[in-house]
């Protein structure tokens, strides 16, 4: 590690947006939040900010002045927004009379988005920016590191230096390269009799309701449509009886800095929109993220018209090739998303209580991977839909 000079930085914006998008655009699984832009617009937004429990300690590894790995850290106070979770961890350390919190975190704040976390020119630089990470959680006097929702490089990585794997499922649907369906007719058509009446009938549901829906994509959602969207995004944290984890101007700054990562469906009934869903996307790769919904009417199936069909069919339309349909929720499978493994990295500080998370993992990992089994066994499609990566 001697050949790179090591930095800490207290803000994203210390770091110059070219040099770190452009190390982004060498990983191979770059994704658009972790973008200079939207990292900096989480924090300048005061949605994650020392404040909110989200402390930025960035990591980059420089030689010969140019940028040659960078990491999105941050010092955790709690553990929401990760959803992996580790409050058992947590509790166990406080019943010992040992601090947990705070933490160190390589993650997108409330994203649980899989992609590259270890920015790296390549192998060398990715190991010595996992190696940099250890150092500064000894170094800080943390209790450990934790790399969420990686991909590969950095699994292999992290993995070869000893860091436990968590092992986790999402949803996912992804376009069969071999059979490409063509419209979302197609993609019904390919399902078990009774899973395609089911999704008939919801849609048919929220249709005879009167609902329709308008697409709006990158700089045609305007102020209005934006508050609205907001006001929707609100109503679903209230109706769990929480706060909100990103703030307006959040939104704001995606308007202006990364409108094109954007489109938002508006469910509207006698005119006046009544919910709705907002989701990510990068037509460079070709891969769109479901995000945020919310609605100011109870109306039957509209979850599922405007989280899941109305995106799905938008992205077969459009010549997308996957469609992430965020944490947890076995009721996409159903909708036509299939389990997909995702992975997460973790660094224990005390050598006692590292063998005993790793004991857990193990007994989680079989677990995961029979229930992954058993969903599998349950597709909602006639024949089997190719593997994801």
């Amino acid at each position: 590690m001697s050949e790179y000079r090591i930095q800490v930085h207290d803000s994203p914006t210390e770091i110059p947006a070219a040099d770190w998008d452009g190390l982004l655009g060498r990983q191979k699984h770059p994704t658009p939040f972790m973008r200079h832009a939207y990292l900096s617009a989480l924090e300048a937004s005061g949605s994650a900010t020392p404040a909110t429990g989200w402390d930025p300690k960035f990591l980059t590894l420089w030689h010969n002045g140019d940028l040659h790995a960078g990491l999105a850290l941050y010092l955790k106070s709690h553990s929401y927004g990760e959803y992996v979770f580790d409050w058992a961890w947590a509790d166990a350390h406080h019943r010992h009379r040992l601090p947990y919190y705070p933490k160190a975190l390589a993650a997108v704040p409330f994203t649980p988005v899989p992609g590259t976390r270890l920015l790296a020119r390549d192998e060398a630089s990715r190991a010595a920016l996992a190696e940099a990470l250890r150092q500064l959680t000894k170094e800080f006097g943390l209790s450990s590191a934790h790399l969420l929702f990686m991909d590969g490089c950095d699994e292999a990585a992290l993995a070869s230096q000893g860091w436990l794997i968590r092992e986790g499922l999402q949803f996912h649907w992804i376009q069969d390269p071999e059979h490409p369906v063509m419209d979302f007719s197609q993609l019904l058509s390919g399902m078990h009799r009774h899973k395609r009446k089911n999704i008939v009938q919801e849609r048919r549901r929220v249709a005879d309701a009167g609902v329709s829906f308008t697409i709006h994509e990158g700089s045609a959602i305007d102020e209005g449509l934006w508050d609205f969207f907001y006001r929707c995004y609100c109503g679903t944290y209230a109706a769990h009886h929480s706060s909100p984890y990103i703030s307006r101007d959040f939104f704001s700054r995606m308007a202006r800095d990364l409108p094109e990562h954007w489109v938002l469906f508006v469910a509207r009934r006698q005119g006046q929109p009544v919910a709705a869903s907002l989701i990510a996307i990068d037509r460079g790769t070709g891969w769109a993220w479901g995000r945020y919904w919310g609605a100011t009417e109870s109306i039957p199936c509209l979850h599922f018209e405007a989280c899941y069909y109305q995106p799905l069919a938008w992205c077969i339309a459009q010549g997308f090739n996957r469609f992430e349909g965020g944490a947890q929720g076995e009721h996409k499978m159903a909708r036509g998303l299939l389990p997909v493994r995702t992975a997460s990295a973790h660094w224990i500080r005390n050598v006692h209580f590292e063998a005993a998370i790793a004991d857990f993992l193990a007994r989680e990992g079989t677990g995961i991977e029979a229930y992954a089994d058993e969903l599998r066994d349950r597709s909602p499609f006639r024949k089997p839909s190719p593997e994801a990566v």
